[in-house]
C-alpha cells in the first residue's frame, strides 16, 4: 500500500545550489537513496518545527460500522491515523466556516 504524505510538501521545489529541483517525493527520496547529504550540508539549513497545542480535549463521536471502516481506509490512504485525518477535517472545516 502507498502511503501518501499527510501534508503538502511543497512540489514541485526549487533547486538549491548543488540540490537539484524535484517533481515529487518519489523523486526527491530516489535522488537522496544514491547522495550523500553530508555532500550538501553547504546548501542546507535547519528547519523549524512548530509543535501543535496539547491535544487534551476529548471528544467522542459514533459511526457505524461502515463509516468507521471508510475513515480507517482512508486516513490509511493518507499515510496517517483515523483520529488525525477527522481532526483534519474538522479544522478545514471550521476554517471555511469562519471565512
Amino acid at each position: 500500500m502507498k502511503r501518501l504524505p499527510s501534508v503538502n510538501l511543497g512540489y514541485p521545489t526549487e533547486a538549491q545550489g548543488k540540490i537539484p529541483s524535484f517533481r515529487s517525493v518519489e523523486e526527491e527520496a530516489t535522488f537522496w537513496d544514491t547522495h550523500d547529504v553530508v555532500d550538501y550540508l553547504d546548501f542546507t539549513s535547519a528547519a523549524t518545527i512548530t509543535r501543535s497545542g496539547d491535544l487534551g480535549k476529548r471528544l467522542t463521536i459514533r459511526l457505524d460500522e461502515a463509516d468507521a471502516e471508510a475513515v480507517t481506509r482512508t486516513a490509511r490512504s493518507m499515510g496517517v491515523g483515523p483520529s488525525t485525518l477527522i481532526r483534519i477535517w474538522i479544522k478545514e472545516r471550521l476554517g471555511r466556516e469562519a471565512s
